[in-house]
């Protein structure tokens, strides 16, 4: 049973055999040229490639505290931790709180009225935390805990 009788190659397989049989003397450099062409076409799709699985990583636990540290320890560390996290934030308060009197001074000198911009700013952060504490509320069913720590424990 036949697929389909325009794709007969028995034609073209003979029309090929002649073609070979005459004597010509540049029959199997062309031959040899046709078949290398159409090898470097077909080379990049039947060439395989294979990956290997990337190996396992290596795990190196670091540990920063001794295991038999004590209580008193503990608790001067988180005390340490906590007066450097203070001193960061008063440091970046400070910066923020220099950059705002730059602006003030530039708007003063500009002409612009700073005050009731900064007003306007506060009665919008207040308005937008008001709105935040309202859905929070709503979201929790009324839960009146603000501290997400006291949540936790």
């Amino acid at each position: 049973m036949r697929i389909s009788p325009k794709y007969d190659v028995a034609g073209g397989v003979g029309d090929l055999w002649t073609e070979l049989k005459r004597p010509q003397p540049y029959r199997w450099p062309i031959l040899f040229a046709s078949c290398a062409l159409t090898g470097l076409g077909l080379y990049p799709f039947i060439k395989e490639r294979v990956y290997p699985p990337p190996p396992k990583p290596d795990i190196v636990y670091l540990t920063s505290f001794a295991p038999d540290r004590t209580d008193a320890e503990i608790i001067a560390s988180n005390v340490e931790n906590q007066e450097r996290k203070e001193a960061r934030q008063r440091l970046l308060d400070a910066q923020i709180e220099k950059r705002r009197e730059m602006y003030r001074a530039l708007g003063q000198a500009t002409g612009i009225d700073t005050d009731k911009m900064e007003a306007e700013i506060a009665a919008e952060k207040a308005r937008e935390e008001a709105a935040e504490k309202a859905r929070l509320e709503q979201a929790t069913g009324g839960a009146g805990n603000d501290s997400a720590d006291d949540r936790s424990e």
